[in-house]
């Protein structure tokens, strides 16, 4: 059974950003994640961590590099090393990674092999470290144009040629609603390339239960299907956040009660 995280960029946006680790805590979830590291006060974020007795499930590499640019590969492995130690201090083992824009004039054959030139070099380390990196596809048709990898087909076939189980899927649900659809079987038949998953509703970006993704459905199915990996609460809420968080709380909890049963 997945477990639930909070996305505190964007969950409890009224407090300050250590207080939402607090607010975290006090609505009962027991995991959350945020975007870079670099900019925050990692010692101060352990110690709230610590002490609310949290898990931190994902945040992302850094500094961020083009995957798809071969002249970037060597700063992107150097690189890693420093965010496995900042994800080692908050004991996370997952850790976020981005194909970068496309490259005007270059083809897009040659951009792709050399994103998975880039996470080939990046998956012993990530072995040896016993860290997952996952790739995350994006929308391009409301929230990033321009971004090279929008589809997890195309994903899944990156890690088919990567080839390395420390190497694997962001699947924001979000935007794959947006771009591809048929996400009941995409997650299920994939299931074992999927590092980490994403929800919030479409259209919005809202917490889910605003629009059109039946969230009880595709989450018991991703349950029943065997994922048992983390599942970020990455949406805008439409209301205060601890009101927002209800529903979708109550639906994992429901589907974890089936799961018991089966």
């Amino acid at each position: 059974m997945f477990t639930l995280s909070a996305c505190i960029e964007m969950l409890f946006p009224e407090l300050p950003f250590l207080d939402r680790i607090d607010a975290t805590a006090d609505v009962g979830l027991t995991a959350f994640e945020f975007w870079n590291w670099s900019n925050k006060d990692l010692d101060a974020i352990a110690r709230r961590q610590q002490a609310r007795g949290l898990s931190v499930a994902v945040f992302s590499a850094e500094p961020p590099r083009l995957l798809n640019d071969p002249a970037q590969h060597e700063a992107f492995l150097s690189g890693l090393e420093t965010s496995f130690d900042a994800a080692r201090k908050l004991g996370c083992s997952t850790l976020i990674v981005l194909t970068g824009n496309e490259r005007p004039g270059v083809p897009r054959s040659e951009q792709i092999d050399a994103v998975v030139s880039a996470l080939r070099q990046a998956a012993p380390i990530a072995e040896r470290a016993g860290m997952t990196l996952v790739l995350e596809p994006l929308n391009t048709l409301v929230d990033h144009k321009g971004y090279l990898l929008s589809s997890s087909d195309e994903g899944f076939d990156i890690l088919d040629r990567v080839g390395s189980p420390a190497v694997k899927l962001l699947f924001d649900i979000y935007h794959q609603q947006i771009m591809e659809g048929n996400l009941t079987a995409r997650l299920t038949s994939h299931v074992d390339q999927i590092g980490h998953v994403h929800i919030a509703d479409v259209p919005g970006r809202y917490e889910p239960g605003t629009g059109e993704i039946n969230y009880r459905f595709v989450l018991e199915q991703l349950a029943k299907a065997g994922y048992n990996r983390f599942v970020g609460m990455e949406f805008r809420p439409s209301k205060p956040t601890r009101e927002a968080l209800q529903p979708i709380m109550q639906i994992v909890q429901d589907i974890a009660e089936v799961m018991e049963g089966i």
